[in-house]
């Protein structure tokens, strides 16, 4: 028997029965944008930007309405979901820039000893490319793509570099591409990932594209082709830039960049359908974290946070609830909406269960595919943690109805929490901590809890101290 053949075998034998499946081994595209918020999606209520190829992705497969990133920034999200940890145990818990010895500037790399979905899902069998944005480890260190499951990779190495949609270089490998800075990125990134899936067809085993875009994040600056259609709809004020590119107009120019990832979702979907691969393709769309407002993007004009409050670095709802739909055809239900409350660490598990592969004792997270199937019985998170390393530091869990955030956690004579019931006030516009005490001590103790400490990312004071300490 094949590989592919025992390893089919062995999920239809497991608690969960893909018996009678299109089929019992998908190929899996992930496709993540950065820093595209909830409400910038027709199908999530965006009224000024139509997205009507990933409103027929909505149509063809499931939307979920309570998907939560794996924190409030790229990295950590990141780490979060490809690991299948939440950042309360994950390795890489902040964005944290580190200097290479080829003069440049990238991330905190993952650690050797990490398990990510790619080595998972290559150890199964599955060929693996990673094209996009990586952000979790530069050239030469055991971060890199190429070292940590992916026997592809091309695009930005490090998210410094992502900030820039006209970059004076990509990385193929570990091998800088030396760029004129005039060339759009995403034509690269969507022409190496249309090649990638048009050799699949010549190959026997299945395939993960981890699809990572550096859109809508960060500079304002679409090709002509998508802004025109935005230009003169609405009332601008010109973005003089600073650090980041100038933009006479702003709001043409983000209403651009959405459509530049819409048409990529259509484009991308029909070589599925050339290539006689999408009826074995399980496809996911989703968003890093909530929405930004650098370099000249008004969050707030968009909606982009939808009926929720906060932005990217906020642990509200608007900063980590994301926008999730998942399609695969004749198996998951066609136009359908759920309800599950699920988190990034919630991925791995899932495409475990799929693929065959092999379990991984580190996950925090709960697998959905009896939600994406419709069979079995689904599990649910008891409560979900996440905490963010920036502005004074915060951890947040949710649990059922309620969310405790605790704010300014590195200082211990600045913190202090709010509490809120998201079936009553899911803007979190009221905070009712001092009603409910017995559930504030009940979350708090959660949150200790759910907190491992990291000599890489220390959070609270004391872990301050043990890093000087320990150095």
């Amino acid at each position: 028997m094949t590989t592919r053949g025992r390893i089919a075998t062995r999920v239809a034998m497991g608690a969960l029965s893909l018996t009678g499946l299109a089929q019992s081994r998908p190929n899996i595209i992930f496709f993540m944008v950065d820093d595209m918020g909830i409400g910038d999606l027709g199908t999530y209520g965006q009224r000024y930007i139509p997205t009507p190829a990933l409103d027929s992705l909505a149509q063809a497969g499931m939307t979920f309405t309570q998907a939560y990133a794996g924190c409030s920034v790229s990295a950590p999200s990141r780490g979060s979901l490809l690991t299948g940890r939440h950042t309360g145990h994950a390795f890489i818990r902040g964005n944290k820039d580190t200097a290479n010895p080829d003069g440049h500037t990238y991330d905190h790399p993952l650690a050797d000893d990490e398990v990510t979905i790619a080595e998972m899902l290559r150890d199964a069998g599955y060929d693996t490319a990673c094209i996009g944005k990586w952000g979790l480890g530069g050239p030469g260190t055991e971060g890199a793509p190429t070292r940590q499951g992916f026997d592809y990779f091309f695009g930005y190495l490090g998210q410094l570099n992502a900030h820039r949609h006209r970059p004076e270089f990509l990385h193929e490998g570990e091998t800088l591409i030396p760029l004129d800075g005039k060339t759009y990125a995403q034509d690269l990134l969507m022409n190496h990932a249309i090649d990638f899936l048009r050799d699949r067809k010549r190959r026997e085993r299945p395939f993960f594209l981890y699809f990572t875009p550096a859109l809508p994040h960060a500079d304002l600056d679409a090709e002509e082709e998508d802004r025109k259609p935005f230009e003169g709809a609405f009332c601008e004020r010109p973005f003089e830039g600073n650090w980041y590119r100038a933009e006479a107009q702003p709001k043409a120019t983000y209403a651009g960049m959405i459509r530049r990832i819409d048409r990529d979702v259509s484009r991308m979907i029909d070589v599925l359908r050339e290539e006689g691969l999408a009826e074995e393709t399980l496809f996911i769309f989703t968003s890093d974290n909530g929405p930004h407002e650098e370099g000249g993007h008004d969050p707030y004009f968009f909606d982009g946070n939808g009926p929720y409050r906060g932005l990217k670095r906020a642990l509200y709802e608007g900063g980590v609830r994301v926008p999730f739909i998942a399609v695969w055809p004749g198996v998951i239900k066609p136009g359908s909406t759920s309800y599950h409350t699920l988190a990034f660490w919630d991925v791995m598990p899932t495409l475990r269960e799929l693929s065959g592969a092999a379990p991984q004792e580190q996950s925090d997270g709960i697998s959905f595919a009896p939600t994406l199937i419709g069979r079995g019985e689904q599990a649910e998170h008891p409560y979900l943690y996440w905490e963010f390393h920036e502005e004074g530091g915060r951890q947040a869990v949710r649990m059922g109805q309620w969310k405790l955030i605790r704010q300014q956690v590195r200082d211990a004579s600045q913190t202090y929490e709010e509490l809120f019931n998201l079936s009553a006030d899911p803007g979190e516009l009221r905070d009712v901590s001092t009603d409910y005490p017995e559930v504030v001590r009940q979350l708090g103790e959660l949150i200790d809890r759910s907190h491992r400490p990291s000599k890489d990312f220390p959070l609270l004071p004391q872990e301050d101290l043990c890093k000087m300490v320990f150095r």
